[in-house]
């Protein structure tokens, strides 16, 4: 199984200063508290059961490609009457039924999320009269990934970033977190690669909802999503009734990629070598910290074959000249291999690190793309 799905990309508007955007609603969420995987309400996702076309990709010119991967591509086009730019996704071979399902999927989950700041704008679908080929329109956003970004500032000798920049972008991401999370959808897949800069430089979408899922489907749920590297412990060990938490320990990864401008837990090959390097460096779970794990199969089998320690060395990896206590109180909270005992986005938010955020001023588009390879400025959605 290929965990390294191709990256996702970046598709329009003039993004709004962070100052002008609502700040998150006071909320009683706690850290794995039961409100982070309701029940009690079918989202809009799963009461439709189809997407339909509402246009035609003849009312679009194509005025170049932003990439393409394995399963997809993105063309930059306008709207020939309202002149309008926006992004279009279609299927490299759409006689492949996976690739067509998962199109699908994304454009229910894209629409189920609403028009949101950090997140990537959904237009519809649209279909070619000549192919009868479902298409995505989505927002064009104009800068590159977090992923392209901390690549360019690395070569550039701008690492670490500032704390209160990573402050103002994981802010605008647990925004956007707890936004889908609170319409019972759940990402599956945030990494780097599936976070987008506006042109900018002010703020931060997640974009590539081809693996997300509804909160409101009963489990047992398919295990084998996301990537390796940024997959939550209960991932790993093929926990059957995860909930949206997966995604806040991703987000967590990528906190700490902001931080030191590499991947956290970037060793592992497979699901136990990940797991294994989780459990360096965080300690490894017992019967007091996580009762679930010991009932699990890597416990049973692999366990007594190791040198293990219960021992967290994370504070180590990201001491006080790097992360004040109050930083490192989210990005711990963030990474607890139970999930039971995890922040969640709405919990995180509460956080005094979050009390004051500065605006996000990162570098604008032209002062990045000059130093990246044209294949790292958009990357393409899919599969």
């Amino acid at each position: 199984m290929d965990r390294r799905r191709p990256a996702a990309a970046g598709f329009v508007s003039p993004d709004p200063d962070v100052h002008q955007l609502p700040r998150p609603s006071p909320a009683t969420e706690t850290a794995g508290s039961a409100t982070s995987s309701p029940r009690c309400a079918t989202p809009a996702a799963e009461r439709r059961s189809h997407v339909e076309a509402f246009g035609s990709t003849e009312e679009y010119e194509e005025t170049c490609s932003l990439g393409e991967g394995g399963f997809g591509a993105v063309a930059k086009v306008r709207h020939r009457v309202t002149g309008e730019t926006v992004a279009i996704k279609r299927l490299t071979d759409p006689e492949d039924e996976f690739c067509r399902e998962e199109l699908l999927r994304e454009a229910r989950f894209h629409e189920a999320c609403g028009a949101h700041p950090f997140i990537v704008g959904f237009h519809g679908v649209v279909r070619d009269p000549a192919t009868a080929e479902l298409r995505l329109v989505m927002e064009c956003v104009g800068g590159p990934s977090i992923h392209g970004f901390l690549r360019d500032q690395g070569s550039r000798g701008r690492l670490p970033l500032p704390e209160a920049t990573v402050r103002a972008v994981m802010w605008q991401l647990l925004t956007g977190a707890k936004a889908m999370h609170e319409k019972h959808i759940f990402h599956r897949d945030i990494k780097p690669e599936n976070l987008l800069i506006s042109d900018d430089g002010r703020t931060v979408k997640i974009c590539d909802f081809g693996m997300a899922m509804s909160l409101s489907e009963a489990p047992p749920y398919e295990p084998d999503a996301g990537t390796l590297w940024y997959m939550a412990p209960e991932l790993l060990l093929e926990k059957e009734d995860y909930n949206a938490l997966v995604d806040t320990w991703a987000l967590g990864c990528v906190m700490a990629e902001l931080i030191n401008g590499k991947m956290l837990f970037d060793e592992g090959r497979d699901e136990d070598g990940q797991l294994r390097e989780i459990f360096e460096v965080l300690g490894y779970p017992d019967d007091r910290t996580w009762p679930w794990f010991s009932s699990t199969p890597f416990a049973i089998e692999l366990l007594p074959e190791l040198d293990v320690h219960h021992r967290n060395h994370l504070r180590e990896m990201f001491p006080e000249a790097v992360l004040s206590q109050q930083g490192f109180e989210v990005l711990s909270g963030l990474l607890t291999c139970n999930p039971d005992e995890r922040l969640t986005a709405a919990a995180a938010l509460k956080h005094p690190w979050f009390a004051k955020v500065d605006a996000l001023e990162l570098p604008r588009k032209e002062e990045v793309s000059s130093a990246l390879p044209k294949k790292e400025m958009l990357v393409v959605p899919c599969a």
